[in-house]
């Protein structure tokens, strides 16, 4: 970078110092003109890039239902591009610092690094051991501290597991320790590597072939059918652990329920069919319970009532869902009461609103958020005290929204998405208002939806399982991360723990081994909210 020499002033008249003013205020006005180009560039990035982000979350929380899979192609290519502005936008802060060292840098607002991760670290004294002045003895003065975030390569080892034999020098006798207890019996898998080859494929969405390709690239062979293997034996040695799990969930007073479709190999046919993954999630915290949330996967080749009649057979409570029909054989049998969703209700008046900016929909919108505020407020007190504000402030409002909401009807067109919208909204409204009369309900079912969003980002994963096996052990597995997720558990430390003590742990005592019953390193907790 050159810097421009001033002249020397006292020797220029007055016309030479005319024209050096008004150099260098083009040269200044140049420079302006160009940062101002620069800065609108940068806005225009920054507020794509906010706009990307909008519309990516907006994109999650329909990736639901027939359309998903066009939607996660969609997903993935925004993440493209707004990975690509934020990688620009670093770029060039970071020529633009290297041009100017000398200005002065923006304090940074980045979050500071985890306390629990291990430090190491770097001391860099001064090369001087004397003042590089005056010769002086150097003194203590303090010190800087930076930190700076490394990656230390994940790494295979061999654990050789020797069992020394010592024979009696005077009855010949031989004396030897058992061997150790292993996950899978005779199995070559720690407990470590089949966690994290179940985390990979049903957290991170990394099909077993995808994985064997990464273990070969640090020279390890491990065929996918030796991963499905043991994919599929620790989901064996597990299925004790997985009906606790669902026994403990099925005996809340409370559950959300939802399911989602799953493509299945069609065994012989060479073709698809769509199989269904159920969740019911039992989660009391937003009304003060101190009881431990879970979640229990079930998966069923089809969407008949049968399957959740089934998994609920034992349930007796209250079970917040969509308007599946299916789950009509349960209210029938009058030990499930029926809680519907607001925020399916919401959904439909949002989308009406988005697509012609609807004056009803934007009222019926606001309505719903008042009742949405109220939660808002009392989210983690008691049921007692939830049913005593919403019926003072909340069930007004539904009252007024009901009548609000017929008298409507007769001034729309019958076949108006707007009606249909309406219908939706009255045909169930002894369910939607439920939760007013009772402070353990909530106001919607967003945390069975919360829980199936995993799935919805990993259906893909087990596309080809070959039969309808490969839901069930999706299921199981499921049901364990998003458990540990749940409880703020880090779901492969979780698993790695579980798998390297179920073998030698009593049958009798099996719930001990449930996400929060284990002492581990807590990680981040799952999102209450929406």
């Amino acid at each position: 970078m050159t810097t421009a020499v001033l002249p020397d002033l006292t020797s220029l008249d007055a016309k030479a110092l005319r024209l050096l003013v008004l150099e260098k205020h083009t040269l200044l006005l140049e420079k302006q003109t160009l940062l101002i180009e620069k800065q609108a560039e940068l806005d225009s990035h920054k507020s794509e890039i906010e706009n990307l982000k909008l519309l990516i979350a907006k994109l999650r929380r329909m990736q639901f239902g027939r359309s998903s899979e066009k939607l996660g192609q969609q997903i993935e290519q925004l993440e493209l591009r707004l990975e690509d502005l934020e990688t620009a936008q670093a770029e060039r802060e970071t020529q633009s610092e290297a041009a100017e060292p000398q200005r002065e840098r923006r304090s940074s607002k980045r979050k500071p690094l985890p306390a629990h991760l291990p430090r190491e670290t770097q001391t860099h004294e001064p090369k001087e051991t004397i003042c590089p002045d005056c010769g002086g003895t150097l003194k203590g003065l303090g010190e800087d501290v930076a930190e700076m975030l490394e990656y230390v390569p994940a790494h295979f080892k061999v654990i050789r597991i020797v069992r020394p034999k010592h024979a009696c020098t005077r009855c010949d006798v031989i004396v030897q320790e058992q061997a150790p207890s292993r996950p899978i019996d005779r199995g070559l898998a720690g407990p470590g590597l089949l966690a994290h080859i179940l985390v990979s494929k049903y957290c991170d969405h990394l099909p077993l072939y995808r994985q064997s390709e990464i273990y070969e690239r640090v020279g390890i062979e491990l065929e996918r059918s030796t991963l499905a293997g043991w994919v599929g034996g620790a989901s064996q040695v597990l299925a004790p652990l997985i009906a606790a799990l669902a026994h403990y969930v099925l005996a809340a007073k409370k559950l959300h329920g939802d399911d989602i479709p799953v493509p299945v190999l069609a065994p012989g046919e060479g073709k698809t069919k769509t199989g269904r993954l159920w969740t019911y999630v039992r989660d009391d915290r937003p009304s003060g319970s101190g009881d431990a949330p879970a979640v229990w996967f079930a998966y069923s080749p089809d969407r008949k009532s049968e399957h959740p009649a089934d998994h609920l057979k034992t349930f007796e409570g209250t079970l917040q869902a969509d308007g599946y029909a299916g789950f009509n054989r349960l209210y029938e049998t009058g030990k499930v009461r029926e809680a519907a969703c607001w925020a399916h209700v919401r959904r439909k008046f949002n989308d009406l609103f988005e697509a012609n900016q609807s004056p009803i929909a934007k009222e019926a919108l606001q309505r719903i958020g008042q009742l949405y505020g109220i939660e808002k407020e009392i989210r983690g007190r008691p049921p007692e005290e939830r049913q005593r504000i919403r019926q003072q402030r909340a069930q007004p409002l539904l009252n007024a929204m009901k009548d609000w909401l017929k008298g409507l009807l007769p001034t729309l067109s019958r076949k108006s998405d707007l009606t249909g919208a309406i219908h939706y909204a009255l045909g169930r409204w002894s369910a939607l208002a439920r939760y007013a009369t009772d402070g353990a309900i909530e106001v919607d079912n967003n945390a069975a939806e919360r829980a199936l969003r995993a799935v919805a980002l990993g259906r893909k994963n087990f596309l080809f399982a070959g039969s309808n096996a490969g839901g069930e052990r999706a299921a199981a597995i499921y049901s364990l991360i998003g458990t540990a997720k749940l409880n703020g558990i880090d779901p492969e430390a979780y698993l790695a723990d579980v798998l390297a003590r179920i073998a030698d742990h009593p049958i009798s005592r099996i719930e001990e081994l449930l996400p929060w019953n284990v002492s581990l390193p807590t990680a981040n907790p799952t999102e209450d909210s929406d």
